[in-house]
């Protein structure tokens, strides 16, 4: 079971890594890639890594902490942002086994609260539903917050809500969205075939 950091402080140049995944047709098979920025505050970019995942497979987790683990920004990260937890189309991340994996907060956001009875549904077209159900459900509960204006919605793991907002407000420069997930989209969107 994964502990919940505490920050003594958040330091205004606290290294946040924003991951997102590039663009696919979906209901095809191949593989995705995934960005990974490492931002200092919300000012600076200090690295970029990728990995790829299969478009709704379950290598999700796994492939995000061996890409993360594997970094040599490792050390200087304190927290992972994730733009939901659904990528490469169904492609679920396990937000308390990838904070378990890199001894690493993980903060989710999205734009929109997540339809959990619509997503359940799509879920029972896949293979493994039951799992992916499971990665979702484990993700834990949905805080709406306001930020910069706009309503966004975070599920966490292994940090609280309070520290959150504070890192999503240090790292909110140019919209609602954190730098470290506005550029990792971005570069994952314009590297993509």
């Amino acid at each position: 079971m994964s502990s919940q950091k505490v920050f003594r402080t958040i330091k205004p140049e606290i290294r946040v890594l924003g991951i997102d995944d590039g663009k696919f047709t979906p209901h095809t098979k191949g593989r995705v890639i995934v960005v990974g920025v490492v931002f200092r505050g919300g000012y600076s970019v200090d690295g970029v890594m990728h990995t790829t995942i299969a478009i709704d497979g379950l290598d999700a987790t796994e492939q995000f902490a061996s890409m993360i683990n594997g970094s040599p920004h490792r050390k200087q990260l304190r927290l992972i942002m994730l733009n939901g937890v659904t990528f490469a189309g169904f492609n679920m991340v396990d937000i308390k086994k990838l904070n378990a994996a890199t001894k690493l907060p993980v903060l989710v956001l999205t734009h929109k609260k997540p339809d959990l009875d619509t997503i359940h549904e799509a879920l029972k077209n896949l293979p493994d539903s039951e799992e992916r159900w499971r990665i979702i459900l484990a993700a834990g509960e949905i805080h709406e917050v306001v930020n910069r204006g706009t309503k966004i919605y975070l599920e966490l793991a292994g940090i609280s809500l309070s520290e959150a907002q504070k890192i999503i407000k240090l790292t909110s420069i140019r919209s609602c969205l954190p730098e470290p997930l506005r550029v990792a989209h971005l570069i994952a969107s314009g590297i993509s075939p």
